[in-house]
Formats: C-alpha cells, sequence, structure tokens
C-alpha cells in the first residue's frame, strides 16, 4: 500500500517505510486494529472537547494526535479522559505517570519537556509507538529514534498509563 505525501498527495516511499500495514504479523497488537484505523486522517481541528468532536464523535471525519490516540485506547478497552497533552500530563485520576512504558501506554512528545502542545504516541511495546502523524497526514508506526530525529518531537515528555477500563486479557498478560 502506498501512502500519500500529505503536502504533495505523491506517494511518499519514507512514509512507506514507517507505516505498519493492517494486519501486520510484525506486531500482533496493532494487526487487532481494524482497518479503517490506518486510514484516519490527520485535521488538526478534531481534538478532545472540540465542537467538531461533540457533534461528530469518532475517527470517521479525521482526528488529531490525542483524539486518534485515545480511540485506538477504547478500542482496546480502556477509558482515557478526553484531556489535551498538558492536563493529561497533569492528570491523576484517569491516568499515572510511568518510567518504563508498556504497550497502551501514551507516550508525549515535544521539542521540551513542556507537555503543553505535546504529540501523543500509543506504545505498540518494543520501541515502536503508533501515532497519527501530521508530518504524513496518516497512522504511521515509527521507531523511538524516528521520533528523535525531529527537532518537534525530540524530547520525550513521559509516558502515562491509563488506570480506567481493562483491555483484554490476552492483551494485558502478553503486552502489558
Amino acid at each position: 500500500m502506498r501512502v500519500p505525501n500529505a503536502a504533495s498527495g505523491a506517494p511518499d516511499a519514507e512514509a512507506d517505510r514507517r507505516r505498519e500495514p493492517p494486519g501486520s504479523a510484525r506486531d500482533p497488537l496493532l494487526g487487532r486494529l481494524p482497518a479503517p484505523y490506518w486510514t484516519v486522517p490527520y485535521v488538526a481541528g478534531r481534538f478532545p472537547g472540540a465542537r467538531t468532536v461533540r457533534q461528530r464523535p469518532g475517527l470517521a471525519l479525521g482526528a488529531n494526535c490525542q483524539l486518534f490516540a485515545y480511540e485506538v485506547l477504547r478500542h482496546f478497552g480502556l477509558r482515557p479522559p478526553p484531556l489535551r497533552s498538558a492536563e493529561l500530563w497533569e492528570d491523576t485520576r484517569d491516568t499515572v505517570r510511568v518510567t518504563a512504558p508498556r504497550a497502551l501506554d501514551l507516550l508525549l512528545f515535544n521539542p521540551s519537556d513542556d507537555p503543553y502542545g505535546a504529540h501523543l504516541g500509543v506504545c505498540a511495546g518494543g520501541g515502536r509507538v503508533l501515532h497519527l502523524c501530521g508530518e504524513i497526514g496518516w497512522p504511521a508506526v515509527w521507531d523511538l529514534a524516528d521520533f528523535a530525529a525531529r527537532e518537534r518531537y525530540r524530547v520525550i515528555v513521559g509516558a502515562k498509563r491509563v488506570t480506567a477500563g481493562q483491555p483484554p486479557d490476552d492483551v494485558a498478560r502478553s503486552e502489558r
């Protein structure tokens, strides 16, 4: 499957390299995501709490990184709070900070250690992160080194574990 370049619409070989195909045997956790998750377009204005999201919830009209990450966690039975990055970082009711991220934990990336405006991704295990990437316009799975190589993602602000909800037993046992 060819991934279009977000800016030009032309096929983007670099994005293809980083995009995890649906149902991939390479990553059994991500292979359990339904196909529509892999085609969600990046739409900056569709964030948690936005009027457009309240009026038309879900991913069909696109999402920003936060909304996408939260919907992925909901698919696996977790109930993340609909918070923006800085509020998520400070939250202690529905999430906890963790120093060793596991699959389905949230990772926050920014140019500095400031959580305000941080980019959100979902830890997929093995140093890989699923995120809705504004740079390419679609969901992607990157290694931590891919984030570190970009100024706007170079700092891992930290990791948060959603405590509300329960992932399926096989995910809880094998991936978390």
